[in-house]
């Protein structure tokens, strides 16, 4: 992994116009992604991950109203919209949920990766576009033969290989792939999950791995990202996570997963629902939720320090910072 960030977020925040306002989806994240990492963003439903990574790629309908996103020398945050379909696909390409609903149904798969080369490499003859598209999808376990094929021939995992092949047909520098494991069983999910890490290893890929799906990222990821209420709340290194989880939600995604070692016990449930993002609570998001909530958290919103003594581990928590952010006494 490089020292240096590839791509690098600042106090970036997201909104959705609606009828009754605005909601703040994101709310001033920091996040640097190192080049040949995979870096595991992962929270509840409606926590703000899949706007982050759309935000990145400047997808609507979300709106960035501040922040940067620093990537090879430009503020993504500030580009153009032609700017930004230079960037899209060719540097950083995104893997969907459902491929389904991202593959055009009334175009073969060797259409689908040509046209991806030929828009952001015009010069490249059809010949030579399908012979690159062939190449690829033989390197994903996909015969060749099938290249002019329909989406609604193959399975789910072959669809998702597709999906890969065209995030990385102009070799992109970052994929982001958003859920791409949820519509897979768990034969085909390990399958993918293989592939990637082979990938990654063959073409030294940078992935942002948006789940919900702890084993996923234990499973894969280099780092972790923990996201709540629209905010990045704890960023680890995998194991120093797991092993040394500091912020009382990620204890308790941790805890909600079903464990051999619990026996046939009942599963930790976390009291209450996620904040509505267009009714925040003051203080910390979670502190209605957190068994440890003290004064202090429903007062100021903490922000995301280092943990002393442990390298690399970060957390949005009074439990703590409370001398270094210099609300309280120690």
């Amino acid at each position: 992994m490089s020292t240096e960030p590839l791509l690098s977020i600042r106090d970036l925040s997201v909104q959705y116009p609606i009828r009754n306002g605005e909601v703040r989806a994101v709310r001033g994240v920091d996040l640097d992604i190192y080049k040949g990492e995979v870096l595991g963003l992962v929270g509840e439903s409606g926590c703000g991950k899949s706007t982050l990574g759309k935000a990145i790629l400047r997808m609507p309908p979300g709106v960035i109203t501040e922040g940067s996103i620093q990537f090879g020398g430009s503020d993504l945050a500030r580009l153009s919209e032609e700017e930004m379909r230079k960037i899209r696909g060719s540097r950083i390409g995104m893997v969907f949920q459902d491929p389904m609903t991202s593959l055009n149904p009334i175009q073969s798969i060797v259409d689908h990766l040509t046209e991806t080369i030929r828009t952001h490499q015009p010069d490249t003859s059809k010949s030579q576009a399908r012979e690159i598209a062939e190449t690829l999808v033989d390197r994903l376990g996909i015969r060749a033969s099938r290249i002019d094929d329909y989406p609604h021939q193959f399975s789910g995992g072959m669809r998702q290989r597709i999906m890969i092949a065209l995030a990385l047909a102009l070799n992109a520098d970052l994929v982001i792939a958003d859920e791409p494991t949820t519509a897979l069983d768990v034969i085909v999910e390990a399958q993918f999950l293989d592939l990637l890490r082979v990938l990654k290893e063959e073409f030294n890929l940078t992935i942002i791995l948006i789940t919900h799906n702890i084993g996923v990222v234990a499973e894969i990821a280099d780092r972790v990202a923990v996201m709540y209420g629209g905010t990045i709340v704890e960023v680890a290194p995998v194991l120093e996570l797991f092993g040394s989880t500091k912020h009382p939600y990620t204890r308790g995604l941790l805890q909600s997963v079903p464990s051999i070692e619990r026996g046939g016990r009942d599963l930790y449930r976390m009291e209450g629902s996620p904040p509505s993002l267009l009714d925040m609570p003051p203080g910390c998001s979670f502190n209605p939720r957190c068994p440890e909530a003290m004064p202090v958290c429903s007062e100021t919103e903490p922000r995301l320090l280092p943990i002393e003594g442990d390298a690399g581990h970060l957390a949005a928590c009074f439990l703590y910072h409370r001398a270094r952010e210099g609300r309280v006494s120690t």
